[in-house]
């Protein structure tokens, strides 16, 4: 039953919303939102294509080199810094160290006193020998004055047997003792041979105390100290040293190589090399192979390649850390062969069909070149024809670059 309001109030029940005009208002806000999302994604997605559309890409550049008509590298290994004269340098005879007169770094020149041993019993020696000596030569000219009055005794004594006045006994004597002295002299004059024999043996034994440079170098370990005991021999209980300086001679430095045995075909004697030190990458070093060691190390799989300097630089030190690369024979030329132009890394070519193509920089615009191409040598290419040394190309061009395309060069 319908239910009527009072009179003079209002109706409040035909403002009621009914469940389907809520419904259908519920279902057009959703419409209208998914527009709006739409909207908004598609002019988000225009303006980035717009964005895009004018943005310049991106790119690395390099610089054409001239093409290198030398060798290149036929083999690369490492190897260490050796002097060819090394020595280490020992007493010749047991002693204590009295002086030292180098220190490591010193240059030293040939026979230039090193150190020096306790030699007093040595020189004793020496002074006994003398001593023998002098002895036997005083021997020797006592001897002989007496041999001059024996020799007269002898004379007198003839020409009184001669008369008849002496007897023949007495003649006898006088010749025995003449003959007598003689020998006297003659056994003297050997000891003193034998007396300068044990001078010199002494000489010597005074002289090994002395330890001198065999050759022209520097000193590169200070190996005894004054006081310490030496000895050309081991001692066995390590109070005893058997060195007293290392010398190296730095004229006769030198590279040697292990060069694995696999790949020593590559390698012959009065090769050129190119060499550079760990310590300074940045000096180039050039020289030649002297020889190949006619033998490999089993363990290893090597072979030891020695290798000559052209010139010794005074930064170059004995055991230093090399690397050396073995260059390849110059090629020679065959009668009418394209000379390469230039030399290219290959990350700035493209294929383009059956061409080779690169992108130059041109007024910060790319402009596409075809080129001709050689050998190729490591990571560069030769190139035959195309570009001139000194062209500027794009490296690793976007797939999307165009010819006449607007670029930008990575700062």
């Amino acid at each position: 039953m319908a239910t009527t309001s009072a009179p003079g109030k209002p109706d409040l029940a035909s403002l009621r919303i009914h469940d389907g005009q809520r419904k259908g208002s519920q279902a057009g806000k959703r419409v209208l939102t998914i527009l709006l999302v739409l909207l908004l994604l598609g002019g988000i997605a225009a303006a980035a294509a717009y964005a895009l559309r004018n943005t310049k890409p991106v790119v690395d550049v390099t610089t054409v080199t001239t093409a290198e008509t030398g060798a290149h590298a036929a083999l690369n290994a490492s190897g260490y810094v050796t002097p060819r004269r090394r020595a280490t340098i020992a007493a010749k005879i047991t002693g204590r160290v009295t002086s030292v007169h180098f220190d490591e770094g010193t240059r030293v020149q040939e026979g230039q006193l090193l150190a020096t041993l306790d030699d007093s019993d040595v020189q004793r020696a020496l002074s006994s020998a003398k001593a023998d000596r002098d002895t036997s030569e005083a021997a020797i000219a006592d001897f002989q004055v007496q041999l001059r009055n024996a020799e007269l005794e002898l004379v007198r004594a003839q020409k009184l047997q001669a008369a008849g006045v002496q007897t023949q006994e007495a003649l006898d004597n006088a010749a025995t003792a003449a003959d007598s002295l003689k020998a006297k002299i003659a056994l003297a004059r050997q000891q003193v041979v034998a007396s300068k024999a044990r001078i010199d043996e002494a000489q010597q034994a005074v002289d090994n105390t002395v330890i001198r440079a065999p050759f022209a170098g520097i000193v590169v370990s200070k190996d005894a100290q004054v006081g310490e005991m030496v000895s050309p021999v081991s001692a066995g209980g390590g109070f005893t040293r058997t060195g007293i300086a290392t010398i190296v001679d730095m004229k006769s430095l030198e590279m040697e190589i292990d060069v694995n045995e696999s790949y020593i075909a590559r390698v012959h004697e009065g090769q050129r090399v190119d060499a550079f030190l760990d310590a300074y990458p940045d000096k180039p070093l050039h020289g030649f192979v002297r020889t190949v060691i006619p033998t490999a190390d089993r363990q290893k799989a090597t072979v030891k390649v020695r290798i000559t300097f052209d010139k010794i630089e005074d930064f170059i030190l004995p055991d230093m850390g090399i690397k050396v690369s073995f260059l390849e024979d110059a090629p020679k030329e065959k009668l009418g062969a394209a000379k390469p132009l230039a030399t290219l890394t290959q990350d700035a070519l493209r294929d383009d069909g059956s061409q080779k193509i690169v992108y130059l920089l041109k007024d910060d615009h790319a402009e596409r070149r075809a080129v001709t191409v050689g050998k190729t040598h490591g990571t560069d290419v030769e190139i035959l024809a195309g570009l001139n040394p000194g062209d500027i190309v794009i490296v690793k061009p976007p797939a999307t670059l165009k010819d006449g395309q607007a670029v930008e060069v990575r700062k």
